[in-house]
């Protein structure tokens, strides 16, 4: 990426313009999924997960009353693997499937393009400012969407607080540099204490910004949030920046737009910060939990019969790596932002 800023920026103004600059920003410019792509998320490795997560959301949409109208939106669909498998799942239950607008919301045009591609359909409309959506009920779906928000990083030192910032004063070597911060002031600003106990900082504005519309959203017209991560749900934050270039790890300050930046999510903070609104509630477990709940395994029995052993063989091997503790089962956690009101419980308990 060509740099044109000329000072110090804080890391998240800095992970910004690498990830979401309009001309060289990394998800503005390629399809980072799958073998082609630096990373690949559940939906691509099987389509039971999105079998799943539609079946979920059918039984979320009756909790709420089986309303004739509610919104269906995704935010930060990727490539549409997982929409493209939820519209075709939801045709088969017609009440559901008439009820349901199709939303997506994503920053990048040109996954925005790709989505269209794959998708295919008039049913899906776009919102770039979920603020706007209509007072129907919602559904949101966040699979590995926050971890692509850029974050702050914050350190304690024997004379207080200092926030990490990024110099890009010589275009060819960035560096991280830091600058005292008052974290009196952005405790405020958030309602609620971060710091305690704390010698790192990791956090979101903007994901915390997200979380406070839909929570907002969730109170006035009802429905949830579904989100699928990887994170940890330790009161104790930990610094887990990191950056991937070709499906491997790489220096955060190198290859510029060329490479994700990403970072574990904490679902403590996630669940703090979501206790301030007193008509909303959550509730969390891990990926393994969740899908094996939901009958997995049970489903990738039935459709594995009367197919050759390599097929079976496959199948169980993606869904291995979907729910295994040493894959992804225990790294990527699922939490579920409700009304108080509705007990819904589904997936989360056994």
């Amino acid at each position: 990426m060509k740099i044109t800023k000329t000072n110090n920026l804080p890391l998240d103004q800095f992970i910004d313009l690498a990830l979401y600059d309009k001309k060289n920003g990394y998800y503005m410019k390629k399809n980072p999924f799958g073998g082609d792509g630096d990373f690949t998320t559940a939906p691509n490795i099987s389509r039971l997960f999105s079998e799943i997560i539609a079946v979920w959301t059918i039984t979320f949409w009756k909790s709420i009353g089986s309303p004739n109208q509610f919104n269906l939106l995704e935010l930060g669909a990727g490539n549409g693997e997982m929409m493209k498998v939820i519209d075709e799942t939801l045709l088969n239950f017609p009440e559901c499937y008439s009820a349901c607008n199709f939303i997506i919301h994503e920053k990048s045009d040109f996954l925005i393009n790709q989505q269209k591609k794959n998708l295919n359909s008039d049913k899906f409309t776009w919102l770039k400012d979920i603020e706007k959506i209509n007072k129907k009920p919602t559904i949101f779906l966040a699979n590995e969407f926050f971890d692509a928000i850029p974050i702050k990083q914050f350190f304690k030192k024997k004379d207080g607080w200092i926030e990490r910032f990024v110099n890009l004063n010589n275009p060819k070597k960035a560096e991280f540099t830091e600058e005292k911060t008052d974290i009196e002031k952005i405790e405020k600003d958030l309602n609620f204490e971060i710091s305690r106990d704390q010698s790192i900082i990791e956090y979101s504005p903007d994901a915390f910004k997200y979380l406070k519309i839909i929570c907002d959203l969730i109170k006035k017209n009802d429905g949830g949030m579904l989100i699928i991560d990887y994170g940890y749900a330790d009161s104790k934050m930990q610094e887990t920046l990191q950056a991937i270039n070709n499906h491997k790890y790489s220096n955060i300050l190198e290859n510029i737009g060329d490479s994700d930046i990403t970072y574990n999510i904490n679902f403590h903070s996630f669940e703090k910060f979501i206790n301030q609104f007193k008509e909303v509630n959550s509730i969390f477990t891990n990926q393994k939990k969740f899908l094996t709940n939901m009958g997995i395994l049970e489903r990738a029995e039935i459709i594995s019969k009367n197919t050759t052993f390599s097929k079976k063989a496959d199948l169980f091997y993606r869904v291995k790596r979907l729910i295994d503790e040493n894959q992804m089962g225990e790294l990527f956690k699922v939490m579920l932002i409700k009304n108080k009101k509705n007990n819904f419980k589904t997936g989360f308990v056994s």
